[in-house]
């Protein structure tokens, strides 16, 4: 009897020690669905940090437990955050590709005061539901700020909005003009299209009648930036006289290419490119090539730094996975990405970085996002600025 609690007790410090040697991160993402190949390449950016830096951090062993929400599902992500922290006992939630999902396991890392990184939802409030949750991607704010403040100090007085009839949209729509307004410029008009399939033909045209002197640009990535290149050239709008502004998603890479030479000379303002010219970036394309055999985006780049950002709060809480110790530990982290220098607000707990001003132009025989102007050391514009 005796000798069987023995090893009974042995068997259970052993699993104790190994437990103890094991920090489990629940990785809440998108694989299926209409946002799978989004949710693939934040989940290879996170793959790709790990084959770079070890599977260890303060001496202990990093496991990736991935759940799969399928797209947009608050009530779904909260119950798979739940069972992950209940029945999985991890020790850190991170992914969150869309807005909701973030929102709704917000509550689980406050509840259950869990370190919680955001690797790309990019609404403003989202930092504001966990007081354990930091974000390494971007808000949109940021960038459309920044970027409509830019254009007037760069001599662009006027510009008419058209943006995607959602919650990005709006949000995108409300930054740039209030701070296009702000510097002096001023809106001449504005329009919002249907989030599915809309025919920009009729849209581009009333813009056209209008004349501005600019036309800024929110839409999704995937199809919808070919469609709006071509409705823009076909409209005959001369790119020289009428400058066309928009976000990263605009020109983004697969976009670049289906949209032709119709994305010639579009300006738009972005975190992280491909192309970004680095050290650390040149070495993070090559190994991501060859780990997935495709170029990064920024989906990515906010897993990848996720991922840095945990290994750094890790090593200065020497590996205790304490809510409060990691969340102490990640505010005010400053660190170099292969999207340029970044870090985290200690205040607002969200990323602080570059926002590139870039203009598509063709190098050799292809179309990429050519930077000419920086911004450095963005913040997201203060909360209370989203309710003007």
């Amino acid at each position: 009897m005796m000798r069987k609690l023995l090893i009974a007790a042995t068997v259970l410090a052993a699993s104790t020690v190994h437990a103890q040697q094991t920090i489990k991160i629940g990785m809440i993402n998108v694989l299926s669905g209409q946002f799978a190949d989004a949710g693939a390449q934040l989940d290879n950016g996170a793959k790709t940090y790990l084959k770079q830096h070890g599977e260890t951090v303060a001496g202990k062993r990093i496991e990736i437990i991935r759940r799969d929400v399928g797209g947009p599902a608050p009530d779904v992500a909260k119950r798979l955050a739940q069972e992950l922290v209940v029945r999985e006992k991890v020790d850190i939630l991170a992914g969150f590709l869309l807005t909701p999902n973030a929102l709704a396991a917000a509550d689980v890392s406050a509840e259950a005061k869990k370190f919680m990184v955001v690797m790309n939802a990019a609404t403003s409030i989202i930092t504001t539901k966990s007081p354990y949750m930091i974000r390494t991607s971007v808000t949109l704010p940021q960038v459309m700020e920044t970027f409509g403040t830019w254009a007037v100090k760069n001599g662009i007085k006027q510009t008419y909005t058209m943006v995607t009839d959602y919650g990005p949209g709006h949000d995108s729509e409300a930054a740039f003009q209030r701070a296009f307004k702000e510097a002096g410029g001023s809106v001449v008009g504005a329009v919002r299209f249907p989030v599915a399939n809309p025919d920009f033909s009729a849209f581009v045209q009333r813009a056209k009648d209008i004349g501005p002197e600019s036309i800024f640009v929110f839409i999704p990535g995937g199809a919808q930036p070919a469609a709006l290149g071509k409705a823009f050239a076909e409209r005959g709008i001369d790119k020289k006289k009428t400058k066309i502004l928009g976000s990263g998603e605009t020109t983004a890479e697969a976009a670049l290419k289906s949209m032709g030479e119709a994305g010639l000379d579009i300006i738009t303002a972005w975190h992280y490119d491909y192309k970004a010219d680095n050290k650390l970036n040149r070495e993070f394309v090559k190994l991501y090539n060859e780990m997935h055999g495709r170029n990064p985006d920024f989906f990515s780049i906010g897993g990848y730094d996720g991922m840095h950002a945990i290994y750094e709060a890790l090593k200065k809480t020497q590996g205790n996975t304490d809510g409060e110790a990691l969340i102490a530990a990640a505010k005010g982290l400053k660190w170099e990405s292969p999207r340029g220098p970044m870090s985290i607000d200690p205040e607002t707990r969200d990323v602080v970085q570059t926002i590139y001003i870039r203009r598509v132009q063709k190098v050799g025989n292809e179309l990429v996002n050519v930077p000419f102007d920086k911004i450095d050391n963005v913040k997201d514009p203060p909360k209370e600025r989203m309710k003007q």
